[in-house]
This record gives C-alpha cells, structure tokens and sequence, in this order.
C-alpha cells in the first residue's frame, strides 16, 4: 500500500461537503502563498505578508524598553536621594537626642553633687558625721 492508497482512503472517508471546503481553503492558501511569494521573496515564508510592519513593532517595542529603563533609573536617583535626605535628617535629630541626653546627664548629676555635699554639711551640723567622714565624701563626690 502506497501514500496514495491511504491518502484516498482517508479521502473517501470525509463526506464531500467538507472535502470541498478543504478543497477551497487549499486554493485560497495557495493563492496566498504565491502573491506574498511574488512580493516579498523569501522574507514572506519567514515573516508573511507585512514584515514592515514586524521591524516597525520591533523598534517600537526596543524604543518603550529604553524610555521604561530611564524612567526606571531616574526613579531609582530620586529615591536614592530622598533616602539620604532622610537618613541624614533622622542622624542629625539623633546627634540632637544625644546632646540633650548629655547635657542633661551633666546637670542632673551636677545637681545630685550639690545636693549629697549640702546633706554632709547638715549631717555634720547635725553631729551625725564627723569631720573625717565628712572629708571622706566630698572626696568621693569630688572623684565622680
């Protein structure tokens, strides 16, 4: 049995109505082949009827990629930057936190000096210390 032998089995096994469709649609492929054929050469076998059109979407496309990657890096510069910004803001306001912390460390600790050398004065009017304690703290309170 050659191909052809099947080739006309499968064919008597289609009813003739849908033989003659495919009939129709094989002249209109081939009507179309032989036009693109004509006008385009071998481009049209690899591309089809409008290849302009093919290369135009191309460059269209390559042309929104390159003004997406600019967008893209000028929003990365813009966010970089605002960070920075940000940053160095939020290091200056902590540099300010760490004075006031100081400063206040100094003075609360100043104010605690003053406030035990004024009790060993008292406790030694009083006649609770002596004049040895005394000089004992103030050394103490001297050396902090």
């Amino acid at each position: 049995m050659t191909g052809w032998d099947v080739l006309s089995n499968v064919v008597d096994g289609f009813p003739p109505v849908a033989m003659a469709l495919l009939l129709v649609v094989a002249i209109v492929a081939a009507i179309a082949f032989v036009i693109g054929f004509s006008r385009n050469g071998i481009d049209f076998v690899r591309h089809g009827f409008k290849q302009s059109n093919i290369t135009e979407l191309g460059e269209k496309i390559d042309a929104f990629r390159t003004e997406l990657r600019g967008e893209i890096d000028s929003l990365r510069t813009e966010l970089k930057a605002e960070f920075s910004r940000e940053i160095s803001e939020v290091r200056g306001e902590i540099g300010g936190l760490r004075t006031e912390l100081e400063t206040i460390k100094v003075n609360h600790f100043g104010h605690l000096k003053n406030f035990l050398t004024e009790m060993t004065s008292i406790l030694l009017d009083k006649g609770i210390i002596n004049n040895e304690n005394k000089a004992r703290l103030d050394n103490q309170l001297r050396d902090m």
